[in-house]
């Protein structure tokens, strides 16, 4: 990097690289903040460049605007920084000027670099070459581990100003490329199974995989467009986007064909077409082997417009992706599940019906993942949530659970994935269950902004903020997530309610609440206690009382020790006690 500033007609050469990229061709907004943010700079209203002026200006809101409850130019800022890192770490890598966005600030920098090696070969050109798809993976799954590695190489001095330890580090690479390629052609001349297809669901990876690949074992995902451009490709754009925030699968860099896919029974592909209906497309998840179809849905050309894209496309991927979404029940369905896969699995039945039994499976599962050299931070994420539960319920195993072990798991989680979703939400998680809130808020706050796709974080994030008394920064994101997903668990409906509820908006709370009556959870069943009291519905308020007091006598006689066992904020827990008696509880004759 040559320590210098930039002249101004060279730094929008630069900037029209970009946003005529196809980086840079997923994101309307992307593009549109960018080409702002640098031009004010350029103009010497650097000043001017503050949350609010860009709201206004990018984004058209109006000038009742308020950050603290919409968080669109922190969400849109933070997909710039990613699309920029992808972008240089590719298409740009030879780029003789680079823009970036500092954490923190929304006014760019420039860097002049120096005249770097020529670029390493690229994932969509390993579909040429069997040897080179091999590295494309390693180079995946490392990034996956250690995204940031080829940033804080080119930010060090000690780095981009030694050109000898450059040239060493790709004659190295190209080595290893040399030994990927002769070990390949020696496995093939003895007959080794590279390559081949496998019709049965029961099918392995290969016998070519490694230990590792076997341990961290999760579903495999593949994008498929028909089309080069217009709105087919705005919507697999925007998939593969979202998809690549997720620690629950593998997504596969390049485009699927039928000459190079893998063979295995938990490879799924995402197919992108045009729709039945002028302008619309058409999204299919498809089980590779069997050719079943998991998902089908039509997006309108509204859904696809820039302002509502990305919450239909979190609806699809939140309802798919999670391990309690439709791939990880197709597997489990079919007794497909091994490795991180069969874990993850089940994690996910002991939280939905808690008990000694469930977590020993899950945690023994984790356990001996780990004990045999498991990569993904997801691993030591769960074990970490579940040692805290042995600690919290008293569970038998492991008989030496604590709490500060916990938190060294939960450490090695997020050192191990400096941006996995998955890890930052577990530390805030253990924060939350100990009652440090300012702590969860800041931890699942990352897990959220790392992956704005997944609902379940954005709940989460809602959540945290909510039981943290933030009720009018929570109500908004919990709100975006209860609306944008077809099908969700009722916390969410809950979280809502008590985020409504403490801003007295009783009509909103009592809808939110409505959706809870399949659930009997004894908190559940009190806020559609207090939501029929809010609507004057006395029929209602009276049995729903009547069952809390028969079914539930302990929570009855004193509310507010439930809530206070849920580190509920103090003036939450008084609220809703005295809601509750007003409604009747306690009443009973």
């Amino acid at each position: 990097m040559v320590a210098s500033t930039p002249a101004a007609p060279a730094v929008r050469e630069a900037l029209e690289r970009l946003v005529a990229s196809e980086t840079f061709g997923r994101s309307d907004r992307a593009r549109k903040l960018l080409r702002y943010i640098v031009e004010r700079e350029l103009a010497g209203e650097a000043e001017r460049l503050k949350g609010f002026a860009i709201a206004v200006d990018v984004f058209g809101k109006d000038a009742e605007f308020d950050s603290a409850t919409d968080a669109v130019v922190r969400v849109q800022a933070g997909r710039l920084r990613e699309l920029l890192a992808h972008y240089y770490a590719a298409e740009g890598s030879n780029d003789p000027i680079r823009i970036g966005i500092p954490r923190g600030s929304y006014v760019p920098t420039y860097e002049v670099m120096g005249e770097l090696p020529p670029a390493a070969p690229r994932p969509a050109d390993a579909q040429q070459n069997g040897s080179v798809a091999v590295m494309a993976r390693a180079e995946t799954s490392l990034s996956e581990n250690e995204p940031h590695h080829a940033e804080e190489v080119q930010a060090d001095p000690a780095y981009s100003g030694t050109s000898v330890k450059r040239q060493l580090r790709y004659f190295w690479a190209a080595m290893a490329l040399v030994i990927v390629m002769l070990g390949i052609l020696v496995f093939r001349n003895i007959g080794g199974p590279i390559g081949f297809e496998v019709a049965g669901l029961g099918s392995s990876r290969g016998s070519a995989a490694s230990i590792n690949d076997t341990v961290d074992q999760l579903p495999a995902v593949h994008i498929h467009s028909s089309s080069e451009g217009g709105q087919t490709a705005r919507v697999a754009t925007v998939l593969r986007t979202a998809l690549s925030g997720f620690d629950t699968i593998d997504l596969i860099a390049r485009d699927r064909t039928d000459a190079v896919r893998r063979a295995d029974a938990t490879d799924f592909d995402f197919t992108v077409n045009a729709g039945p209906s002028a302008g619309s497309v058409l999204v299919e998840l498809q089980h590779m082997t069997s050719g079943r179809i998991l998902l089908s849905r039509v997006l309108s050309p509204h859904e696809i417009s820039p302002d509502v894209i990305d919450d239909r496309i979190a609806d699809i991927v939140s309802s798919a992706i999670p391990a309690s979404g439709m791939i990880y029940s197709f597997i489990e369905q079919n007794g497909l599940q091994r490795g991180l896969t069969a874990c993850l699995l089940l994690s996910g039945d002991y939280y939905m019906d808690q008990n000694a039994t469930k977590h020993l499976a899950a945690y023994q599962c984790m356990e001996g993942l780990s004990k045999r050299s498991a990569k993904s931070p997801v691993v030591y994420a769960e074990l970490a949530s579940l040692q805290l539960e042995a600690v919290t319920d008293n569970y038998p195993y492991p008989a030496n659970a604590t709490t500060e072990g916990a938190y060294a798991l939960a450490h090695s989680a997020v050192q191990m994935g400096s941006t996995s979703p998955y890890a930052h939400r577990a530390f805030g998680y253990l924060q939350s269950r100990a009652g440090d809130r300012t702590e969860a808020i800041r931890w699942i706050r990352k897990a959220y902004e790392l992956n704005t796709y997944d609902l379940t974080m954005a709940a989460s994030y809602g959540y945290a903020l909510i039981l943290g008394g933030s009720y009018s920064d929570g109500v908004p994101i919990m709100k975006r997530a209860v609306e944008s997903a077809s099908a969700h668990p009722g916390w969410w409906d809950y979280g809502l309610f008590l985020g409504e509820f403490m801003l007295g908006n009783r009509y909103a709370a009592a809808r939110a609440a409505s959706a809870l009556a399949t659930n009997k959870k004894p908190h559940y069943v009190a806020a559609r206690l207090i939501a029929a009291n809010f609507v004057g519905d006395t029929k209602l308020a009276s049995e729903l009382s009547k069952e809390i007091a028969t079914r539930y006598p302990a929570f009855a006689n004193d509310p507010a020790a439930t809530f206070a066992k849920g580190k509920y904020p103090a003036e939450l827990t008084k609220s809703l006690t005295k809601a509750l008696r007003a409604a009747g509880l306690g009443h009973q004759t």
